[in-house]
């Protein structure tokens, strides 16, 4: 079944008009007369809702007419799919390829007319087409963007407006010169790639985005291993505190990760017995340990005799003071 037909059956028992079905779905009568003539693919279900209101306008069951498209589109696909992809329109590849960085345009277009529409164009056109639609998708209520757009294309606030869903519901296999001239040329100052990497940059308008910087990274790229903390280097060479820590310790304590604030050698000797600490491992020990009932008063026992033995030490090892 063709969402078209559908469309088509519906306004003329009704007694409508495309003009009327326009208004109500908030897009221009050239949107739905491309639509329903087969020059604009029937747009994707999720991501606007032309068809609730065009739905509800023609007084069909809810749901029926995305219902319907959804099934369309998903069989148009895969005949795309078994397909050869077809070169983009004329205007389109020559709008990509002018807003290529002029040292890389060559390589580019060789590569380009390898094949009708091959990964690299597909690549590319994709993620000009997903930084302009995010762009359009966030401002569509902001007047201001609006009105900049509309200037700069020397056409009406409203006819602008109605532009947006229509350039939201299209995708790669269907993208337009209209959509260059009123969207990817003015949002798009320039674009780069690396051969190499797949490394994409796409340098923005200022005056439409409000970001003038794009980057995405597609290829696996090895990061520095982290820097070794100074209190961590400072206790392993400490013998009489690290003397006998293990290999998988020390591994443990090179993961460890902090903020601004970095630890001293005795945070990492404190760590390690805390590791070392069989109440962290009772599952793994045969013989179940015994806890004291009173373990609050046996605590406090062991911090005073903490205490004391670190008084006796201290005693044993200050200097004596000198005789007058």
């Amino acid at each position: 079944m063709d969402v078209r037909l559908i469309i088509k059956q519906r306004l003329e028992e009704l007694g409508l008009e495309q003009r009327d079905l326009a208004a109500a779905a908030r897009v221009t009568e050239s949107y739905i007369s491309q639509l329903l003539t087969r020059k604009k693919a029937p747009p994707d279900v999720g991501r606007t809702g032309l068809y609730e209101r065009m739905n509800s306008f023609l007084k069909l069951p809810k749901g029926r007419l995305s219902a319907i498209a959804a099934a369309q589109r998903r069989e148009e696909l895969k005949q795309k799919l078994a397909a050869q992809p077809s070169a983009l329109f004329k205007e389109v590849r020559q709008l990509v390829m002018r807003k290529c960085k002029a040292e890389k345009q060559s390589a580019v277009r060789d590569i380009f007319e390898k094949q009708p529409f091959g990964e690299l164009e597909q690549l590319v056109t994709q993620k000009l087409l997903e930084v302009t639609k995010k762009i359009a998708r966030a401002e569509s209520k902001n007047e201001a963007w609006l009105s900049a757009a509309a200037k700069h294309q020397n056409c009406s606030l409203e006819k602008m407006r109605a532009a947006i869903p229509e350039f939201l519901a299209t995708d790669l296999f269907n993208i337009y010169r209209d959509h260059c001239r009123a969207f990817l040329d003015p949002m798009i100052e320039s674009w780069d790639i690396d051969l190499k990497t797949l490394s994409m940059e796409i340098v923005l308008n200022r005056r439409l985005a409000p970001i003038e910087f794009v980057k995405f990274q597609f290829a696996e790229v090895r990061s520095d291993p982290p820097q070794e903390e100074p209190g961590l280097r400072a206790f392993l060479r400490h013998p009489a505190i690290s003397a006998d820590i293990t290999e998988s310790e020390t591994q443990i304590l090179k993961s460890l990760q902090f903020g601004d604030v970095r630890p001293n050698e005795l945070f990492y000797y404190r760590t390690l017995q805390n590791l070392r600490d069989p109440l962290h491992f009772q599952g793994m020990i045969s013989t179940p340990i015994k806890l004291l009932r009173n373990s609050g008063k046996a605590d406090r026992q062991m911090q005073l005799d903490s205490r004391k033995n670190a008084i006796h030490r201290w005693a044993k090892n200050s200097p004596v003071p000198a005789k007058r």
